[in-house]
């Protein structure tokens, strides 16, 4: 019999999603940090996609094993043990910093290995929300991921930028281990329930490659969900040379220093900011695949004005990609309430690595030529094509694929899961 999750389940859970965004406030200031150092350091947008395109190869290689493995092991120890090598690694840059032994090629191997550590990490974070969230409350619960998320890429970038100013880089890097340690003690005193394993052969077997084809099926079993999983995939490749060169465009193209990136930064946060809200405080979602395709068009739209601002109007970028960012949480967040209605609990942490793997698999590819195609043809007109195929993306994925089913199946399974809420409520007042 499924577990229903318990409000001290819930409870637990937020006390962990707050230690969790401390823990993402440090490596944050540590990533803006190292790639203002190498943008400074390079002049170069090939380096830049070059971090960027090793960034992103542990999320493909790493994640699909990690999402079996947080089905199978502790989610807590898996957590606990990824977050503390993380801190033991950025301390090894503080060191190589402070002994003036810093490399290109070094910080750029660093930095990868980092990435590699957050993989193996995130399919048992998000997992664990339909484990302790109940299934109405998940797109709200999503909803306060990226409130949280918000805050903290908010005000990261910012306090980077300002920490710059006034620190050297060396320094800054202890922050990582500090906010570590905030985030070590909800983990510790939560209680994360166990789900047990359908009783399956495949379950019997213990069988790693069973486990992992298991996952492809589930997905192929359930109409739309792959096409889902493929929009992702196509919109990160599309939204990939916007990410990756942003600091170049604003410290080259627009002579623009730290500080502008990092308000930039903060402004188009602060959209996603209020999206979280609106995810937060709205409890239930309808048609919300119709969401994600329009919800995707629309981001690409508002790049275009911010890619062809005059030089140096930093404001109307930003107000030209508030509300992007805006229509961003709300997009995501109903895009993982599908995943988490749709797919059982037994199978979510390797659903949601399978997931997490074939939606990022192109990115690394769309960073890699990011740079060497901005050399080529500029990287205005670069941003330009690839703002337009994204605009006509969501609607070729809906015309032309399964997509629509997913959200027939999602309706009938909350319908669902209301009317057994019903129930329990009805059988609680009888009893009382």
């Amino acid at each position: 019999m499924e577990q229903i999750p318990t409000k001290k389940n819930f409870r637990h859970y937020m006390y962990f999603l707050g230690g969790q965004q401390f823990s993402m406030l440090g490596s944050l200031i540590v990533g803006f940090v190292i790639t203002w150092w190498l943008t400074i350091e390079t002049g170069s947008v090939v380096i830049l996609s070059i971090s960027v395109f090793l960034m992103f190869i542990p999320q493909i290689v790493v994640t699909p094993f990690a999402g079996v493995l947080s089905d199978r092991w502790n989610k807590k120890a898996i957590i606990a043990i990824s977050d503390s090598l993380q801190a033991f690694v950025t301390f090894g840059l503080f060191l190589l910093f402070l002994f003036d032994l810093k490399n290109i090629w070094l910080v750029l191997g660093i930095n990868t290995f980092r990435a590699a550590l957050y993989a193996f990490q995130l399919p048992a974070v998000q997992s664990l929300i339909p484990t302790m969230v109940p299934k109405d409350n998940l797109s709200r619960v999503n909803g306060f991921n990226f409130l949280f998320s918000g805050l903290v890429f908010s005000i990261g970038p910012v306090i980077a930028a300002t920490l710059l100013s006034f620190f050297p880089v060396t320094q800054i890097f202890l922050l990582d281990i500090l906010t570590f340690g905030i985030a070590l003690v909800p983990l510790i005193l939560i209680k994360v329930p166990t789900i047990h394993q359908t009783i399956t052969e495949e379950a019997t077997e213990k069988s790693f490659i069973k486990d992992f084809k298991t996952g492809f099926l589930t997905i192929k079993m359930i109409p739309g969900l792959f096409a889902m999983i493929c929009f992702a995939m196509i919109w990160n490749f599309f939204h990939r040379p916007w990410a990756v060169l942003m600091p170049f465009f604003v410290k080259y193209t627009h002579n623009g220093s730290a500080l502008d990136l990092a308000l930039l930064m903060a402004t188009t946060q602060v959209g996603g900011i209020i999206g979280s809200l609106i995810m937060s405080i709205k409890k239930t979602w309808k048609h919300k695949i119709k969401i994600n395709i329009i919800g995707g068009s629309l981001f690409f739209i508002c790049q275009i004005p911010a890619i062809l601002a005059p030089k140096g109007n930093f404001i109307l970028m930003m107000i030209a990609l508030f509300p992007a960012w805006v229509m961003f949480p709300i997009t995501v967040s109903t895009y993982l309430a599908i995943i988490q209605t749709v797919v059982s609990k037994d199978k979510i942490g390797r659903i949601m690595s399978i997931d997490h793997m074939i939606s990022m698999a192109i990115a690394p590819i769309g960073a890699l030529i990011a740079g060497p195609l901005a050399e080529l043809i500029g990287i205005v007109n670069l941003f330009l094509i690839f703002a337009i195929l994204g605009i006509i993306q969501p609607f070729v994925i809906w015309f032309f694929t399964k997509i629509r089913l997913l959200e027939i199946i999602d309706q009938e399974l909350m319908k669902e899961a209301e009317e057994i809420t019903e129930e329990i409520i009805e059988i609680a007042e009888f009893l009382e």
